[in-house]
């Protein structure tokens, strides 16, 4: 295989990486700085890094190319740290620089910036010769300081403009670049316009910033991919001052619409009333552009305080409640060290576990539940409560240690590794989790998973993000061995293999050994639906998972269809006022006389979420174990006949005797 070396992060060097792997090398980028792609910020830059380690590009970060030496066909790259790299191969994508030596000579004016001097006509110093292009350099738009851009697209519009000034006298004024880029790396498309909040920060420009992750189409529709946004502005008139966007589907045509939206001096209200042509294959009815816009307005008015990453990696937490809104699910697979675990649902039912006498800080997979949280805390008397921008996807890529790696492998594992690998397919069983989102990837692996026998292999692939990893930490809870991952035009696929018995019984923790119980005492359409989803991400590491359903808990199991049963008044009395089955269910908040509960149903069914019935069924599939009170029962008037064929009848020993053998007891 050969070696191939690129020295510099930047567009080219990144779309020569994928071009040379495709080609069938090993390829090594080297750059000086911290992160490549300079013209984004590093959270952004973070999300290339990701992407880049998934396609097996070895990251040399924060070091500096000394010299290079040569041994007959094999070339040594040395570098100022001591490292010392083989190749076949050694690519310098360095950047470039304005040659203004003709321009010298004829002695032409050179600007500050080291470029041709040019004046709004575009005519140099001397009033007969224009200049275009590359070396030229002219005043920001939005700074008024003259800065070099090296883009073909104002490069062309000069070129008209000196064109007709030439042959019709100066009448035409160039306006000046903002720097509007896009690049491919590999399945990524990676877009910027304007000045990003590392380079306000250095000119000393005050600023804020707003990321979001949306899809960039409805997502109910196949194929729907997230975008990675991330826009500055100003903080006191909402001025905007540039865009990034890290995504797959969709980018050039969003990073078109920021560009205009800057050139023309636009703030992030005016994104919200950009006008975008809607159909569910090509956008949202509140398309990304206004979402990123709807975020910033929320920050300028105050209605969100952001916590940028920074911030809280620098913060000493001792001093501050941190507190994570995802599900108990997502939780358990991995958080930040020191967050306590209140889910969205529970917030306004746990608030007397919240200090008022620290500020709070909550976050979540994206920013959109950490946003309703904080607004659920403000109602309720808590004053200093900050959600994490980009929430814990932006926080992760931006804190993420990438290590230096040791060299190319020695080896190239060509025919033989094809032809492996294609035997192994062969026994590779394939599920797709594709736009379901959590916990469902992870019920999906979990099911397949219970069908194979030790040493057989999975693949599941999803369109969240997130999967991989928690794939890897699902592994790691149930014995089970994680082969790898990577990532396929947006799609996530991560690969196991079941391990034996015996080795999942040596590797899993002791503790994974107790089980969990809860307690349904509500018929309310969101706390059953909790319920379930808890019980069935419970079940998918292997848990023994009960449930105990009494009182208004035993709606839940009712059959749709009951067979005629004889009860006495008080049994027909209940009948009639409690729901007949979970498809009659209530909203605990905002139900609005049942439209608030068919609005739900909706929303989940948009993005990808089961519903309450088939949460049920797959609880039941995955062998939780469904207790009726029958206390509750006889009080009701509740049949068993009534009741889900899988349900058995117990009192308060059979809960007990579970509950003592639990590590979670849940009641909800």
């Amino acid at each position: 295989m050969k070696r191939a070396v690129i020295v510099g992060g930047g567009f080219i060097g990144l779309e020569m990486a994928e071009n040379l792997q495709h080609a069938g090398a090993q390829v090594a980028v080297v750059e000086m700085a911290n992160q490549v792609m300079a013209p984004i910020d590093f959270s952004m830059a973070s999300l290339v890094h990701e992407h880049m380690l998934q396609k097996n590009v070895k990251l040399f970060l924060q070091q500096t190319v000394e010299g290079f030496s040569k041994e007959g066909n094999e070339l040594t790259v040395h570098f100022k740290s001591g490292i010392d790299l083989k190749a076949d191969m050694v690519l310098l994508s360095i950047g470039v620089r304005a040659n203004t030596r003709l321009a010298q000579d004829a002695g032409l004016k050179i600007g500050e910036a080291r470029g041709i001097w040019v004046n709004e006509y575009l005519q140099t110093s001397d009033e007969n010769i224009y200049a275009v292009g590359d070396a030229i350099e002219y005043p920001h738009p939005l700074t008024g300081k003259p800065w070099l851009n090296f883009l073909a697209g104002p490069a062309n519009r000069q070129a008209r403009i000196v064109a007709d000034n030439i042959v019709l006298g100066n009448h035409i004024k160039y306006e000046g670049a903002i720097g509007t880029s896009i690049a491919k790396v590999f399945d990524l498309t990676v877009a910027s316009t304007g000045l990003p909040a590392k380079r306000l920060k250095m000119m000393g420009i005050p600023y804020l910033s707003a990321t979001i992750h949306n899809g960039a189409h409805a997502g109910y529709y196949p194929g729907s991919l997230q975008m990675d946004i991330k826009i500055t502005f100003s903080p006191k008139d909402g001025k905007l001052y540039g865009a990034q966007i890290v995504g797959y589907d969709g980018v050039d045509t969003r990073i078109d619409q920021y560009a205009l939206a800057i050139k023309h001096g636009a703030t992030v209200e005016d994104l919200t009333r950009l006008e975008h042509a809607y159909a569910p294959p090509f956008s949202s009815a509140k398309d990304s552009v206004a979402v990123s816009g709807y975020v910033a307005g929320n920050i300028l008015s105050g209605k969100m305080t952001p916590l940028y990453w920074r911030e809280l990696q620098d913060a000493d937490l001792s001093k501050v409640t941190l507190i994570d809104v995802r599900t108990a699910d997502e939780y358990a697979l991995g958080s930040i060290p020191g967050a306590v675990n209140i889910p969205l649902d529970d917030m306004r039912d746990r608030l007397a576990e919240i200090s008022h006498d620290k500020p709070v800080w909550v976050f979540c997979g994206v920013g959109l539940r950490g946003y309703l949280a904080s607004n659920i805390l403000k109602g309720n008397g808590f004053k200093e409560v900050k959600n994490l921008i980009g929430g814990l996807k932006t926080y992760r890529a931006a804190t993420a240690k990438i290590e230096t790696p040791e060299g190319f492998d020695k080896e190239q594992k060509c025919d033989a590794g094809h032809a492996q690998s294609s035997e192994t397919e062969r026994k590779v069983i394939k599920v797709d989790a594709c736009g379901v989102q959590c916990p469902g990837p992870i019920l999906k692996l979990k099911q397949a998973m219970d069908q194979l026998v030790p040493g057989q292999q999975l693949e599941v692939r999803a369109t969240d993000a997130a999967f991989p990893r928690d794939a890897e930490a699902w592994c790691r809870t149930t014995g089970n061995k994680f082969l790898g991952k990577h990532s396929e035009g947006g799609v996530y696929v991560a690969l196991v293999e079941k391990a034996s018995p015996w080795l999942q019984s040596v590797t899993t923790p002791q503790q994974n050994d107790l089980g969990k119980t809860l307690i349904l005492f509500s018929d309310d359409l969101d706390k059953t639906l909790a319920t379930f989803v808890l019980a069935n991400g419970a079940a998918a590491t292997g848990k023994k998972v009960s449930i105990f359903f009494t009182f208004w808990g035993l709606n839940a199991i009712k059959k749709v269809h009951k067979p005629k049963v004889k009860k006495d008044f008080f049994g027909r009395m209940f009948g009639w006022m409690l729901p007949s089955d979970t498809t009659k269910f209530a909203l605990s908040k905002m139900n609005m006389f049942g439209i608030g509960s068919k609005m739900m149903r909706y929303l989940m069914k948009k993005r990808g979420v089961e519903s309450l019935e088939t949460l049920r069924q797959q609880a039941i599939d995955n062998g939780v174990e469904f207790i009726a009170c029958q206390m509750s029962m006889d009080v009701m008037g509740i049949k068993r006949e009534e009741l889900l064929d899988n349900v058995t009848v117990g009192g308060v020993a059979s809960y007990m005797e579970r509950a003592d053998k639990a590590n979670v007891n849940l009641f909800i």
